[in-house]
């Protein structure tokens, strides 16, 4: 592999014409300044799912329902993995890339910390 063709390979991933759209696409309002791991968490915890699942939350820990907490949970778990699954059009990498979305890690670790905390609480002790 010479020179050439291992530039040609990495121009080929570095951020350019064919990912400039991707903050108008997954961020239409961004202002340009580059999104923490907390503003991405505060983001991700503010979509409508996320909003309805933090009420469901609430209610089964409020109710003490084992059963609605462990329901609550796996629906936690799966709003958290279409949060990281992959991308097959490479929007968000591409947009990590520009500064537009941030790192999901804080918010995975909050709602693992939520559920396990949910969990915890709703246990009935014996």
């Amino acid at each position: 592999m010479g020179p050439l063709r291992r530039g040609l390979i990495a121009a080929a991933f570095l951020p350019g014409a064919a990912w400039a759209g991707a903050c108008e696409t997954v961020r239409p309002g961004w202002d340009g300044t580059p999104i923490t791991a907390w503003g991405e968490a505060l983001a991700l915890f503010s979509t409508p799912a996320a909003l309805f699942l933090l009420a469901a939350s609430v209610t089964a820990t409020l109710l003490r329902s084992a059963v609605g907490a462990l329901v609550v949970c796996l629906m936690w778990s799966t709003l958290t993995m279409i949060v990281v699954s992959t991308d097959p059009t490479g929007l968000r990498d591409a947009s990590r890339i520009e500064g537009c979305t941030g790192s999901p890690a804080l918010f995975i670790v909050a709602v693992a910390a939520l559920c396990a905390a949910m969990i915890l609480y709703t246990t009935r002790k014996i």
